[in-house]
């Protein structure tokens, strides 16, 4: 495809598809970390729960998250993402509503597992409609401005949690915002498309240029590149994906988890304080995550730009800890934290289409997510733990910590294809 003045390409799926795509997972978010905030506000104790306890139900919920991973992100590729995203919105929303009825600490285990379940699919399933949507010279701001929901369903989740905490009680904070998941399918079902061929709103230009971009894409992936997944499986590069997610994950969850706790152990405020100040984290992770996509997608270099926020991320977290006596220099680099802690993930989920081709990039998707997620469970789990076994936080966040090194590392090492510079990029959002 001949180049084309930036000015004249339509970019009306950048306001169709990303708006709806933020929206449905914001509340697929706070449903999953609104935990942390009842387990400062008084679950704990209402329940009966150790730290321990509280780490185990905080992150089985990523036990359950990896069942339909890979499914979904095969199905989504080659059936529709849309009906499969919609059928998870009102799965998750009721049993998040479930969750504010348990009277048992096993209760809330089994459904803390099946949220995990419910929402397992919905990230591929996401990634693959944003990839049909966004070419790769395009894609890494896309997955940016969606990664960008995490950080505006913090910003909410904060306030809103610690609100109704003190309002109403812990109980209340996953009926709430449960029911308010179940509202998403009136805006999902009308907005998305699953393909430009299947959108009616959208311009013959604009279809004619995504079609082309990503048939030029496919077509210039190695001959090599595994088309099974027998052999994907086998493939080595999707193995140091797996584990670069995995250890990653460790730390991003780790601490999204338990920063009410460590904010209300630092500052020892009430839970509206704390709400207010865990937005901070989360307003610098927007301008992370727009600032290292822009760098990402203008050198295409993905390798450095998956690497460097990680780096930070584990450097920023560290600081925290040592200098906590000096309170607010310790918030200081915990809002640090923000700024990094999910800058690596919209590049690092360009990576996939760049190594495998479609028949299998879906799955692929799904594979790495689902295995890497694991770390979820893992991050949240030893800080209890390890709060529990040396009543203190500090050895949890050393844990995370090391951790995030070992992420970095394995990012630099990505192959050469992921740190080559492209064409010249088609400004366009």
């Amino acid at each position: 495809m001949e180049q084309q003045d930036s000015r004249s390409i339509p970019s009306a799926r950048w306001w169709r598809i990303i708006p709806p795509a933020i929206l449905v997972y914001i509340f697929s978010f706070m449903d999953r970390t609104n935990i942390g905030f009842a387990m400062a506000g008084g679950m704990n104790e209402s329940l009966s729960m150790t730290a321990s306890m509280s780490g185990l139900a905080a992150g089985i919920f990523f036990v359950g998250y990896v069942l339909l991973q890979a499914p979904a992100g095969h199905w989504a590729e080659h059936r529709s993402a849309k009906q499969f995203i919609g059928l998870s919105i009102l799965v998750w929303g009721g049993l998040s509503i479930l969750c504010g009825f348990v009277q048992t600490s096993t209760q809330l285990l089994v459904v803390r597992f099946l949220i995990g379940v419910a929402e397992g699919g919905v990230w591929p399933a996401m990634l693959v409609i944003l990839s049909h949507w966004f070419p790769n010279e395009e894609r890494g701001r896309a997955n940016a401005y969606f990664i960008m929901n995490i950080a505006i369903a913090s910003i909410i989740t904060g306030p809103l949690s610690g609100w109704i905490i003190s309002s109403f009680g812990w109980r209340w904070v996953f009926i709430g915002e449960g029911l308010l998941s179940l509202l998403l399918i009136l805006v999902w079902y009308p907005l998305i498309s699953d393909t430009p061929a299947k959108a009616k709103w959208i311009s013959k230009e604009e279809r004619e240029y995504i079609e082309t971009r990503l048939a030029a894409e496919q077509s210039s992936l190695k001959t090599d590149a595994p088309v099974s997944y027998g052999v994907l499986l086998r493939d080595w590069k999707l193995w140091k994906l797996i584990l670069l997610y995995f250890f990653y994950q460790v730390g991003i969850y780790g601490f999204a988890m338990w920063l009410p706790t460590l904010l209300k152990e630092l500052t020892a405020t009430g839970m509206t304080g704390i709400g207010f100040l865990s937005m901070f984290p989360y307003i610098a992770m927007i301008a992370g995550l727009y600032g290292f996509a822009q760098l990402s997608d203008r050198s295409g270099n993905r390798r450095r730009y998956t690497a460097l926020p990680i780096l930070g991320f584990a450097v920023c977290f560290l600081l925290s800890t040592l200098l906590k006596d000096q309170i607010w220099v310790s918030f200081g680099f915990l809002v640090a934290c923000g700024l990094f802690m999910q800058s690596a993930s919209s590049i690092f989920w360009t990576i996939p289409p760049i190594m495998f081709p479609a028949q299998v990039a879906g799955g692929a998707r799904g594979i790495i997510n689902a295995i890497g997620n694991l770390g979820g469970f893992i991050g949240p789990f030893a800080v209890g733990w390890f709060r529990t076994s040396f009543n203190s936080y500090d050895a949890g966040i050393y844990f995370l910590v090391m951790m995030l090194g070992v992420g970095f590392l394995l990012a630099i090492s990505l192959p050469r294809e992921t740190a080559g510079r492209r064409k010249p990029v088609l400004q366009t959002a």
